[in-house]
């Protein structure tokens, strides 16, 4: 049993040929729903489930097909979108190409089936039938509309039947190579899982709820602009409250005094108990232990982020249940960036100003 192995995690060098953990994600770009269509009984997210279209179920196939080829990886775990697909693959042990040759392999395999999902069966029965009947003839393989069922050996069969110019001219679905996340921490394991597994039931709250989930742009308080994510209807709450805990009272807390430092937030968590709307970067790890306390308490807050919207965002975890819920907004002043990973001083700085003027602006605006 996969849970009795030791795991073997991730080190320093040893990415993409050694064995460890690997999240694979495949996206058809343009967001087209092929692989399957959600369903929703009853209006209830947490009983989303996806149904497979042929394509989607070829492609569950062709990836739990990959222990066939590659016996030192395992498929831990998957789950099949819309639009994309998820899986959890397990390395045993260094592979000779690295994971990079084989799930490009694993994707040259699927650009097949994407090209054959894009044909239509009359087409190929007009200009190719007398080629396809000869072939079925004498290699035995299966007629036209028992071959398209099976879009697998559909597949397999397609090239032959068509010159290589017209079979490239297909458009194949799958136009960019899945994403490949090495993980190196024992918590990201029960973590990605987590995060595939509620995929469906977030994808269904956002279709329910689009208003808290729809990025809107030029949101303007005072001089400057945010883009957002959430309720907006939060701006014309009666009161708002900075989080900002100073580095002198954490210094001070190092040092065996934290009176001031838990008066602090406690202050901010009574503030929000009594309808305050409280507002934040929430950087340090003791603006974070408050966020944690008004998701908890199910309070309204407006968080600013350090980084802003990519296309079909979403907020993760407890974040996401309390947009859906209309107790957050998210605002950021900058533009998506691409390559953003750690937040600068300075970024803090401002952020932390942003908040108090966000706080006086629409106290003004109230009174």
């Amino acid at each position: 049993m996969v849970k009795q192995q030791k795991w073997q995690w991730q080190e320093p060098g040893r990415a993409w040929k050694g064995a460890g953990l690997y999240h694979i994600t495949l996206t058809i770009p343009d967001r087209q729903p092929l692989l399957g269509t959600l369903d929703i009984p009853e209006g209830d997210p947490t009983k989303t489930v996806v149904r497979r279209t042929p394509l989607g179920n070829s492609l569950v196939n062709c990836l739990l097909d990959i222990p066939n080829h590659h016996p030192e990886v395992q498929v831990l775990h998957f789950c099949l979108m819309p639009d994309h697909l998820h899986a959890v693959l397990y390395v045993r042990r260094t592979m000779p190409t690295g994971i990079k040759g084989m799930v490009r392999g694993f994707w040259q395999g699927v650009k097949k089936l994407g090209r054959a999902s894009s044909v239509s069966p009359n087409d190929i029965r007009s200009n190719h039938q007398e080629g396809l009947e000869n072939r079925n003839r004498q290699e035995g393989t299966l007629g036209l509309r028992e071959a398209t069922l099976g879009l697998e050996a559909f597949a397999e069969g397609l090239k032959g039947q068509m010159s290589d110019e017209a079979y490239y001219n297909l458009p194949s679905v799958f136009t960019e190579m899945p994403f490949i996340r090495p993980m190196g921490r024992k918590t990201q394991l029960p973590n990605t899982i987590r995060y595939i597994d509620m995929n469906p039931q977030r994808l269904a709250t956002k279709r329910l709820k689009p208003g808290f989930f729809r990025v809107q742009q030029g949101i303007v308080i005072g001089e400057r602009s945010y883009d957002g994510v959430g309720n907006t209807t939060l701006l014309i709450a009666g009161r708002f409250m900075p989080v900002h805990v100073r580095s002198i009272w954490v210094k001070a807390a190092e040092h065996g005094d934290s009176q001031a430092l838990r008066e602090y937030k406690n202050g901010c968590v009574l503030s929000a108990r009594k309808g305050v709307v409280m507002v934040s970067p929430f950087i340090s790890a003791d603006e974070k232990q408050v966020m944690q306390v008004l998701l908890n308490e199910q309070h309204f807050f407006i968080l600013l982020a350090d980084n802003g919207f990519r296309d079909y965002f979403k907020p993760s975890d407890a974040l996401f249940d309390a947009c859906a819920a209309g107790r957050v907004l998210i605002l950021s002043p900058w533009p998506y960036n691409v390559e953003k990973r750690k937040i600068s001083r300075e970024e803090c700085v401002a952020l932390n100003e942003m908040a108090e003027e966000i706080c006086h602006q629409l106290e003004r605006d109230r009174d």
